[in-house]
């Protein structure tokens, strides 16, 4: 099968693409409006983006209040979306009014941050506190704006659970961290695999051949 997602001329029910890019990481995103309300959100476009600083990023489609938040207050927190806690990281989609908390709405108890104002979530395993850096909306081939709205944020604190750390690293399986895939469908984390890197940490050009 080939199709232009332009065209959306697949022939399917639904469109696949996101269940091609996927198993995605969910930032499930705590913020705080100007009023003191505790807004929480879960994103399925989330990732790290570098370590050096340590920079993550959600992508909004619409200004919603996530957005909108993190913009007036200038802080927000990605909580860790895990297996227990499936059903509350899907209640928390639900369009709620501004003046309305997530963290209410799925009977989830907040606990405060250390070094920003917005609460993380008390059960989630793992939670990084982030400074707003920028906003910006990407733009698509014919140079247009579009509707989307990246935000990216510095980590600035970093919460653990002891008990996720096995023989000196954070231990995944542990927690069933979750994943977004295409459709109504998540994928947990409940087996690792490990490989060791190539010497000289990945491929030598030289050695092959290359002039470069």
């Amino acid at each position: 099968m080939f199709y232009e997602p332009a065209k959306r001329n697949h022939g399917l029910p639904f469109s696949p693409l996101k269940a091609i890019v996927a198993p995605r990481p969910i930032g499930w995103i705590s913020s705080l409006s100007p009023e003191g309300v505790a807004n929480l959100a879960p994103y399925s476009f989330f990732n790290l983006i570098c370590e050096v600083p340590p920079l993550v990023m959600f992508s909004s489609t619409g200004r919603k209040d996530s957005v909108a938040n993190i913009e007036a207050t200038g802080a927000f927190v990605c909580n860790l979306a895990t297996l227990d806690l499936i059903d509350a990281v899907n209640l928390t989609s639900t369009p709620a009014p501004r003046n309305v908390s997530e963290f209410d709405l799925a009977g989830l108890a907040p606990a405060p941050s250390r070094l920003v104002k917005p609460p993380r979530v008390a059960a989630s395993p793992c939670a990084l506190e982030c400074i707003h850096v920028e906003t910006f909306r990407p733009r698509g081939k014919d140079g247009a704006l579009t509707e989307q709205y990246m935000v990216i944020g510095e980590v600035v604190g970093v919460h653990v659970d002891d008990a996720a750390i096995v023989d000196g690293r954070v231990d995944m399986t542990v927690m069933k961290s979750i994943a977004r895939c295409g459709y109504l469908d998540y994928a947990p984390v409940e087996r690792l695999e490990e490989r060791e890197r190539p010497p000289g940490g990945g491929m030598d050009l030289k050695a092959r051949g290359s002039s470069g």
